[in-house]
């Protein structure tokens, strides 16, 4: 008998029982699985076999095509990169599958299901379509008076972390003068600009990102020094909405395009404002190819 007790999910050292648990397979599934189909990690010395993460979200992924219909055969060797998925799967499918496996707090499934959607989609596509679906349909919830606190603060902060994997696929230093992504110092709600970050790496795009919370002093400071071809300064409300930091920043002879719902309400200050990924994304290009 092998025990489970020694690899905590963290270590990245799953035992086959934790796995079977947490797939909800038997244990003697998980061994014919990978009898069949040699997947999963290879037989290391005797009880001491172990699955990495990426083992475990590679079996999640095989049985997620298979619940949508694809044979099993088929479904592992689409799951470990030895043949295309061949199966479209609608955004509302995926956005179902999200929303199902946060409400579980199943935090595997869902960056599973993240880096699936990513790496599917694109970070453009996955936000428009799969990822803003999603949280706005638990706002709705918040309204309606369903707490769903846990599930919202599971699934935003694997979709950070998800964004972040995608967005080290591709070299960090891209020659040229970047785009710098702030959000205004009061705003917490960082997503958008995270999808806007991860979008412009995958183009190719010089681009430097500040995080949450960054002081406007630090922001100006930060912008003087790398001197962006664009600021691009993100607010989702009209109460975290900086006009004084987008205009300390002209002043520094910076371009700056105000992004988000934040900034409606003050109308035309002389900055370019996108509220949807595609106009944020054009804009971004259109300077970086200046």
């Amino acid at each position: 008998m092998e025990s489970d007790n020694d690899a905590p999910p963290g270590a990245g050292a799953w035992a086959p029982g934790k796995v079977a648990g947490l797939l909800g397979v038997s244990p003697v599934t998980l061994r014919s699985w990978s009898a069949r189909y040699g997947i999963g990690p290879p037989a290391a010395s005797g009880r001491h076999r172990r699955y990495s993460d990426e083992d475990v979200r590679r079996l999640q992924h095989m049985q997620r095509l298979v619940a949508r219909g694809m044979p099993v055969r088929e479904a592992a060797e689409a799951a470990f990169g030895r043949s295309p998925a061949g199966l479209e799967v609608p955004a509302a499918r995926r956005a179902r599958e999200l929303e199902d496996a946060a409400e579980e707090l199943q935090y595997a499934s869902v960056a599973g299901l993240l880096d699936e959607t990513l790496g599917t989609l694109g970070p453009a596509a996955a936000w428009t379509d799969v990822l803003a679906p999603v949280l706005r349909g638990l706002g709705d919830r918040w309204q309606r008076g369903d707490v769903c606190f846990a599930s919202e603060w599971a699934l935003t902060s694997e979709i950070s972390l998800a964004f972040e994997r995608f967005s080290r696929r591709f070299p960090a230093a891209v020659p040229g003068r970047p785009v710098l992504l702030a959000c205004c110092p009061a705003e917490r709600h960082s997503l958008p600009i995270e999808a806007l970050r991860a979008t412009l790496a995958e183009a190719a795009v010089p681009v430097a990102y500040l995080g949450q919370l960054v002081p406007a002093e630090t922001v100006a400071d930060l912008a003087a020094r790398l001197d962006p071809v664009l600021v691009v300064l993100w607010a989702n409300a009209p109460t975290t909405a900086d006009d004084l930091l987008a205009a300390r920043l002209g002043g520094l002879g910076c371009a700056v395009g105000t992004a988000g719902p934040g900034w409606e309400h003050l109308g035309d200050r002389g900055f370019r404002w996108v509220n949807d990924m595609a106009s944020a994304v054009e804009l971004a290009v259109e300077h970086a190819g200046a």
